[in-house]
């Protein structure tokens, strides 16, 4: 399994949200932009809480 990497997600959740804001795109591109920021919402949050869990342990 790759690592992840939280500034490229950060970049593609920027990208869907341009994407979502575009008059232009259609409902069903939305609804499967709507799902990969669950996703990537998702991994992000995992990501940080892991940081500040390896942070928190530092100090102990």
């Amino acid at each position: 399994m790759a690592e992840f990497d939280y500034k490229k997600a950060m970049a593609e959740l920027e990208d869907i949200a341009a994407r979502v804001s575009d008059p232009a795109t259609g409902l069903d591109d939305i609804d499967k932009y709507i799902q990969r920021s669950e996703e990537l919402i998702s991994a992000c949050r995992k990501y940080l809480r892991t940081a500040r869990e390896k942070v928190e342990n530092l100090g102990k």
